[in-house]
């Protein structure tokens, strides 16, 4: 039998604290899931979530018994948060789904580990661990998968697909993560037919499935394979033919000035540079303010890596200019970009309407062109001081005399 390696989140006080009392009278609880997952294939651990033939309310009697802070945040589908030593851990009771509908699910209670492991999307997700004896429950090979790098449904994949229609995304980005060689070719073909039901679900889950997938650390195979099956087709028919080379432009520029990654700069690459399409993108995707903005940003100026990156930014903002020469320059544009704008903040013009009136220019229109002019060649200029902006009021101001 597998057993799970030893890591340091198996330590923490918090967990123990709850699993000693889940535990405790013939109760039991296992850990699931991504922990058990990534343990196995030695990855840092950040959620470490439970699961418990337990009902909910006696979760909760149990853990505010032992002096746990309990929330519940998804009670309705069974799954309290618990507080432990500055810890917090999702726990669930085990379930069985009633009913679906490739959006939402009705599940009642269960007590059957193996009926849990059942509704849960890949193999690799339908792992569970007992915390004291490392002892794993493997129902449908997940080990085994995980080996090979095989990202590969439980059960009829179809059937999965059509309980939620996100795990079509889902499988994308699992196999992107955690895939090898080819595609289990029976899943591919699932995500593949089922790929028009995508249309049915909510622009949130979709566009925040999406941005999962566009920020891992190479996302480039994985769409280029998304847009050969259709699926941007369905999610994206915006999406530029010409994605490619703009994606590994990108890639490198990012690589070369140790960049993180971001999702929406690399949305950006997959489109054209058109800021009418970015901003119809983002409205679909039910995008922020502030992201709807950046995006077209980055559409708009596409172009704009001649002009100086601080001049950009005094135009759309740091973020927006160091990512257009991310996009758009070489790596040694993109590299003067960043250090360009490396702990430095858009200054504001030294100069106010009240100097140019105090210059016995009349309070007008004649006030705020005189100041365009002054703050363009201020721009020009790299942002000089107080000095040298009255400067340039004054030969603005003599020049309008003459």
């Amino acid at each position: 039998m597998t057993r799970l390696p030893h890591a340091e989140w198996q330590d923490r006080p918090g967990l123990h604290r709850i699993v000693a009392a889940l535990s405790a009278d013939g109760g039991a609880v296992k850990l699931v899931g991504g922990a058990v997952r990534d343990t196995l294939l030695g990855l840092a651990v950040t959620d470490i979530d439970l699961a418990t033939p337990l009902l909910p309310q006696e979760v909760t009697r149990r853990l505010e018994a032992a002096d746990i802070k309990v929330i519940p945040t998804g009670i309705a589908h069974g799954t309290v948060t618990a507080i432990a030593s500055g810890d917090h851990h999702e726990i669930t009771t085990l379930r069985r789904d009633v009913e679906t509908d490739g959006r939402r699910a009705t599940i009642a209670f269960a007590d059957d580990w193996r009926e849990d492991a059942a509704r849960r999307d890949f193999t690799i997700n339908a792992l569970y661990a007992d915390l004291a004896s490392g002892e794993i429950d493997d129902y449908f090979g997940g080990i085994e998968d995980l080996n090979a790098g095989r990202i590969r449904f439980i059960g009829d994949a179809a059937t999965r697909i059509a309980e939620d229609h996100l795990r079509i995304l889902r499988f994308y980005r699992f196999a992107a993560r955690f895939g090898r060689g080819d595609l289990d070719s029976g899943s591919h073909a699932a995500v593949v037919a089922a790929r028009q039901s995508l249309k049915s679900l909510s622009r949130e889950r979709i566009a925040d499935e999406l941005t999962k997938i566009l920020a891992l650390p190479d996302p480039r195979t994985i769409v280029a394979q998304m847009a050969s099956d259709g699926i941007f087709g369905v999610l994206l028919p915006e999406l530029d033919p010409a994605f490619l080379p703009a994606l590994d432009r990108l890639r490198a520029n990012e690589d070369a000035v140790r960049v993180a990654p971001a999702a929406l700069r690399r949305l950006s690459a997959l489109l054209p540079a058109d800021p009418a399409i970015a901003g119809e993108v983002a409205s679909r995707l039910r995008l922020s303010t502030r992201q709807r903005k950046h995006l077209a940003a980055l559409a708009g100026h596409r172009g704009d890596t001649v002009r100086p990156a601080r001049q950009l930014a005094h135009a759309i903002g740091i973020d927006a200019a160091r990512d257009v020469h991310l996009l758009a320059g070489d790596c040694a544009s993109a590299m003067a970009a960043v250090q360009a704008l490396a702990g430095w903040e858009v200054p504001t013009l030294p100069l106010k309407g009240g100097d140019i009136v105090a210059r016995g220019i009349a309070v007008g229109p004649e006030v705020a062109r005189i100041l365009k002019a002054v703050e363009a060649e201020w721009v020009a200029e790299d942002f000089p001081g107080a000095a040298r902006a009255a400067e340039l009021a004054d030969q603005k101001i003599g020049r309008a005399s003459d």
